[in-house]
């Protein structure tokens, strides 16, 4: 089969089909984790940032040109992305598209430069590029590709070498990453990088493909996305009034769409768009990067916020819904279905999430804090150490960069300061970084909760926010943390072979004690990370856990060890019994 050329109806087709390819086999992505934490998994994070960019792709005609595809790609991709998979695999396609939104058809060279363009722009996104990751199993298929384009001019005959070559090294990433090799796997984002291109090449081989991706996304609930609690309303910006008296919806339509920009936004319109939605509306967010702009309000004309945004660029995802009448049919609904006082008892539920869905902006300030937490009272340490913005998140419910970038555009300060305390959010808290054009924004490099605390206590008021971010980073070393949870597959780590269901006591992303018993696990692990120097032991024990039994932690490491001091706090943190703080 000779294929020469491919225009934008093409590759839309070959994105759509490689995005349920890689849907399809989340499962066995999300297998190939090596740690076995119940963790946002690789295969899961992947596939929701390729669906966000895939939604936005699907509702563009068929006949839409490079350009606009290469936006709705691009676009979508990086306020979707989860995880540090799925950020990376965003900037795969970001300098992808970069490297043919101004074609009119790709050929061999063009195709060729533009893996090269994506390579190189997710090797940037990445601090400390490892080698045996996605990032090496994508800069083999640049490699090879620039490789065919010295030897052919037929897409279909490069494209299959690029595969196979890719395979060869993915196979050999166990080779490169010795934990990979003791698991006995390869690594699961660049299988995942294979499956969604194996699905793109089956349109060009004029295989029977899916390319409906209308039943198939990973909704945010499924996939435990960070959602903003206390201070934000949640992510899902759709008609949120539930239960809340008609009469006092003060703006009728919840109204969202985004903007495929054909001009550049500069930050007077865009601060010029914003005033111009808050004469119309309410509880309005405004999230915008090179390409496209995210707009939520509510409003009782949502004509008006349209043909201003029809000044800027095409509309697409738009969804106008009409909170009064939904209020009526619930009414309605409730009325045939529950009693008076679980009415009763619904509505006030239902207000208090009103009051908390549409906040008034942040007054200005000059440092603000966002951070990422898990559980009740974790999140309510945070607040106490002067957080504004809480994204409920963590190991399995990595927040987007989108999520982050709301967070970012409901404060007024003139620094605001970023606590991702997980590795994986880390990548998705730098993107959203860049991607915001109008604050000043510090990410504090907290992999752990523990971190998170130690970062907020090093904080201080009065210096510069050079000198803050330099004491905020270094209070991460000051301690050592460990937490304690349950393995989620069976696998050999660092040595220890470990089966579905045990107990692990991790520090330092090395598991140190593996066991039956919760409490003999936890005593282990932190009488491993105490030394003679360690004189404080903070215990945050979570929602499956009894505050007695951190206490029975306490007294058993303390009979050996009575120059320690123990402090206990409840985190209701899920999926970790225990985070220990050492200092």
């Amino acid at each position: 089969m000779l294929i020469q050329t491919i225009d934008a109806s093409t590759i839309r087709r070959c994105f759509l089909a490689g995005a349920n390819a890689l849907d399809a086999h989340k499962d066995i992505v999300n297998e190939l984790n090596v740690f076995p934490v119940p963790d946002g998994d690789t295969g899961t994070n992947m596939t929701m940032t390729i669906m966000s960019a895939a939604r936005e792709v699907a509702a563009l005609p068929e006949d839409a040109d490079m350009k606009t595809l290469c936006k709705a790609i691009s676009g979508g991709s990086l306020k979707g992305a989860r995880g540090n998979s799925g950020v990376i695999l965003s900037q795969l396609l970001r300098g992808f598209t970069k490297g043919i939104q101004d074609f009119d058809e790709v050929d061999v060279p063009t195709l060729s430069a533009a893996f090269e363009r994506g390579v190189g722009q997710a090797y940037k996104a990445v601090m400390k590029p490892k080698e045996g990751t996605i990032l090496t199993v994508a800069r083999g298929g640049a490699e090879k590709a620039f490789e065919m384009a010295e030897t052919t001019d037929n897409l279909v005959e490069m494209v299959n070498a690029v595969l196979i070559h890719m395979e060869d090294v993915l196979e050999q990433t166990p080779e490169m990453l010795p934990v990979l090799k003791d698991a006995g796997v390869v690594d699961s984002g660049g299988q995942g990088l294979l499956f969604f291109l194996q699905g793109c090449n089956d349109v060009l081989l004029g295989r029977e493909v899916d390319t409906d991706i209308s039943d198939k996304s990973v909704t945010n609930k499924q996939a435990g996305a960070g959602e903003m609690t206390g201070d934000l309303p949640s992510r899902r910006m759709g008609a949120d009034a539930d239960f809340v008296a008609a009469a006092d919806i003060k703006f009728g339509y919840c109204t969202e769409f985004i903007i495929m920009l054909e001009k550049e936004f500069t930050e007077d319109m865009e601060d010029d768009f914003k005033a111009f939605l808050s004469s119309i509306g309410d509880s309005i967010v405004c999230v915008s990067d090179d390409e496209v702009v995210k707009v939520h309000v509510h409003t009782n004309d949502p004509g008006l916020a349209i043909q201003r945004a029809l000044t800027y660029g095409q509309l697409t995802r738009m969804k106008i819904d009409n909170m009064r009448q939904e209020h009526h049919e619930r009414v309605i609904h409730n009325a045939e279905q529950v009693a008076a006082e679980m009415a009763k008892a619904d509505a006030k539920k239902a207000s208090e999430k009103e009051k908390a869905a549409e906040p008034e902006r942040f007054p200005h300030k000059e440092n603000a804090f966002i951070s990422v937490s898990a559980g009740d009272g974790i999140s309510e340490i945070f607040r106490d150490l002067g957080v504004d913005i809480i994204i409920e998140g963590g190991q399995t419910m990595n927040p987007s960069t989108e999520d982050i970038l709301t967070a970012i555009n409901r404060l007024d300060a003139d620094h605001i300061f970023i606590l991702p305390n997980n590795g994986n959010i880390l990548l998705a808290a730098n993107q959203a970084k860049d991607m915001s054009k109008d604050q000043d924004v510090v990410v504090i490099q907290s992999k752990n909760i523990p971190q998170g605390i130690a970062a907020m206590l090093g904080f201080i008021d009065g210096v510069s926010v050079e000198d803050n971010e330099e004491s905020m980073n270094e209070a991460l070393g000051e301690i050592q943390e460990g937490e304690v949870t349950y393995a989620v597959r069976d696998t050999v780590v660092d040595g220890k072979e470990i089966k579905t269901g045990d107990i692990m006591g991790i520090s330092g992303k090395k598991i140190v004690s593996v066991g039956s018993d919760v409490v003999d696990t936890t005593v282990d692990l932190i009488n491993s990370m105490l030394t003679e120097d360690s004189e404080l032991v903070t215990i945050y024990y979570g929602e499956e856990a009894k505050e007695e039994d951190a206490e029975a932690i306490a007294s058993k490491i303390g009979a050996e060890r009575d120059d320690v001091d123990f402090e206990i706090q409840s985190g209701g943190q899920p999926i970790y019994y225990y985070f220990i703080s050492v200092e």
